[in-house]
């Protein structure tokens, strides 16, 4: 299922941004005009990854400390061990999408 979510020049650069679509939490970056979507939700704490520091393409936990990988969910370090869903994004026509079907 593809979901508009806003557009694009909406879309605040280096930091997180939470969207809730149907039941899932999400946490939104634009890094260097790049768009990433992951699971809004630590895998370790329930901590909100958009409330993150931004590192690179990885996020860290606010609560924590466990930083994951924008691109595949997956921690580099601990306390978290489980990745977090990742989400396509298309952007078309200024606008950002979101397949929810996570990867």
């Amino acid at each position: 299922m593809r979901v508009e979510i806003t557009d694009l020049d909406k879309l605040p650069a280096d930091r997180g941004l939470k969207v809730t679509v149907g039941e899932e939490r999400i946490a939104l970056f634009k890094i260097d005009g790049s768009v990433y979507a992951i699971g809004d939700r630590c895998s370790h704490a329930e901590a909100s990854l958009a409330e993150g520091e931004l590192w690179d393409r990885s996020v860290e936990c606010p609560r924590h400390g466990s930083e994951f990988d924008l691109e595949t969910g997956v921690p580099a370090s601990l306390p978290a061990t489980a990745p977090v869903p990742v989400y396509d994004v298309v952007i078309e026509d200024g606008k950002v999408f979101l397949d929810m079907e996570s990867s």
